[in-house]
């Protein structure tokens, strides 16, 4: 037709950046683009990269000198691994890191931990630091940490764990930093051996007047604390958790001298009425937490509700002692309106005080019920019925069925969430008719374990099923399929069934065959 053929030319490619002021006389003669991020201050660089992940930000530090040195100027947290070696690298390491506050420094069970002079040589670099967290640091002694307190005495928070220094090194500490407003203290092991008469106690020291949260974790000999629980006057959160030894005297000092307090939490301590009565002067406790005190009976918690009126926040695990009941419950229904989260675990509540405290506290918003049996259908059609404010229900291990359950669709105008977890009364039906009736609800169910995963592990039928049907790869999340939260663990048994003796021959078999076919070949 006359028309010539047409010839394909390839360009390369290049890349122009937008055109920026002086650009080309600094960009005259040269190839490379034009770098678009040079023009940005240094402070506009230090909020982009304070807004990326601790990975993003270490690739940016490789683009160049300038983007290392600002990204090591904006770095406020620094965790390390504090091991021997680190002592080496701290004089550079700190060098770039110079604006760091917070501090983590951890050490495992395997390795030799940081010593004294390191520690000394990162609290001379790095004297504004407002937070501190030790992990492992058995060879922290005293004279560590008493120097490393002299240079770091703006603290606010710090917390220790699993390390080697004592009472002399926590006294400095609380003389040296002021303001210090967080303490927490597990399994510190200098202080094991402290007992007795005459023995130099903890605290109060000049940060007892700062303190606002103090946490005791598994110390074998906790009461040497005692001085500076009572000397913290402004003291607002106290918990407890492990830790051996009578408390009982402890919390009568507390309760004497401490008036601030509003949220306590108390795990697995020897405490007994005595303890409870003493912190129930405590007059503005909002939050309280009884974990496994089999020694509080309905009296101690008694006192407590009728003093602390302004209680919100309430969570018992009886543990299953019966010592705290219904008695103790009506008390707090009837005195405690302000209740808005009750979680009762190993206790045994029947419809008399349920009743009290959802006609009572109007305000009640989350309500958990686990291992009772008392709970039943009538507990739970009451809660029903009378408690209009409810937005979430937990219901674990109790013996409810599907006309509980049933109860709630038309009860309970403000619920969201219901979760029911180990009630064998509890069938899929009786969760898809509540679904039902209240689309916006969202129902959690998960029924107890059945045996069908197991009957497929016995030894005839797995032997049968693994020479007929060999395993394979799509078929092995096929089998033990569950609804709700137990497809996890039936998945898994199922993949246990596959690792049965007959499937373990069937597939020795076929790999000896495979062999044997490769080598005639």
């Amino acid at each position: 037709m006359g028309q010539s053929t047409s010839t394909f030319r390839r360009y390369k490619a290049s890349f122009t950046s937008p055109v920026l002021p002086n650009e080309g006389e600094q960009n005259s003669g040269a190839d490379e683009p034009y770098d678009c991020t040079s023009n940005l201050p240094d402070e506009c660089l230090s909020l982009i990269f304070q807004s990326l992940t601790c990975a993003d930000r270490k690739r940016c530090s490789l683009v160049c000198r300038r983007w290392l040195t600002i990204e090591g100027q904006c770095r406020h947290r620094l965790s390390l691994k504090a091991q021997s070696d680190l002592i080496s690298v701290i004089p550079s390491l700190f060098s770039r890191f110079d604006s760091v506050t917070k501090l983590v420094l951890r050490s495992d069970r395997r390795s030799l931990g940081i010593c004294d002079n390191a520690f000394v040589m990162i609290s001379a670099r790095c004297r504004n630091l407002t937070r501190l967290k030790l992990r492992g640091c058995r060879e922290i002694s005293d004279l560590g940490m008493v120097a490393f307190s002299g240079n770091c005495r703006s603290l606010k928070k710090v917390s220790f764990g699993s390390c080697g220094f004592g009472v002399k090194g926590m006294n400095a500490m609380l003389n040296n930093c002021l303001g210090l407003e967080e303490l927490s203290v597990k399994r510190l092991r200098g202080i094991n051996n402290v007992a007795g008469a005459g023995v130099e106690l903890i605290g109060p020291g000049a940060a007892a007047g700062s303190l606002k949260m103090i946490c005791l974790k598994e110390l074998h000999n906790g009461q040497c604390f005692a001085p500076l629980l009572s000397g913290a006057k402004g003291l607002r959160t106290l918990k407890i958790f492990r830790c051996s030894g009578d408390w009982d005297r402890v919390f009568q000092e507390v309760g004497n001298q401490v008036n601030a307090i509003v949220e306590i939490h108390l795990e697995r301590i020897q405490i007994s009425d005595l303890g409870l009565t003493a912190l129930s002067k405590c007059s503005g406790v909002e939050v309280l937490h009884l974990v496994k005190t089999p020694d509080c009976t309905n009296v101690g918690l008694a006192l407590v509700a009728e003093r602390c009126k302004l209680l919100r926040k309430l969570h018992i695990d009886g543990w299953k002692t019966n010592r705290i009941g219904d008695e103790g419950l009506i008390v707090v229904a009837k005195s405690c309106w302000n209740l808005q989260e009750l979680v009762l675990i190993g206790v045994n509540p029947t419809k008399l005080s349920l009743e009290a405290i959802v006609s009572n506290c109007l305000n009640l918003e989350r309500l958990a019920l686990c291992g009772s049996d008392t709970v039943g259908d009538t507990e739970l059609c009451c809660i029903a019925e009378k408690c209009l404010a409810l937005r979430k229900l937990c219901i674990k291990n109790c013996p409810i069925t599907d006309d509980g359950i049933k109860a709630l669709g038309t009860g309970c105008p403000n619920l969201l969430k219901v979760k029911v977890k180990k009630c064998r009364g509890v069938t899929t039906e009786g969760a898809d008719l509540l679904r039902t009736r209240r689309a916006l609800l969202v129902v959690n169910l998960d029924t107890p374990e059945t045996p069908i995963a197991e009957a497929s592990v016995s030894e005839g039928g797995a032997q049968a099923d693994a020479v007929e049907f060999p395993p394979s790869r799509l078929q092995i999340p096929t089998l033990g399929i569950a609804s709700g939260s137990t497809s996890r663990s039936t998945s898994f048994k199922s993949r246990l069934g596959f690792m049965s003796r007959g499937n373990l021959v069937a597939c020795a078999l076929r790999r000896l065959g495979s062999r044997s076919r490769s080598r005639n070949d």
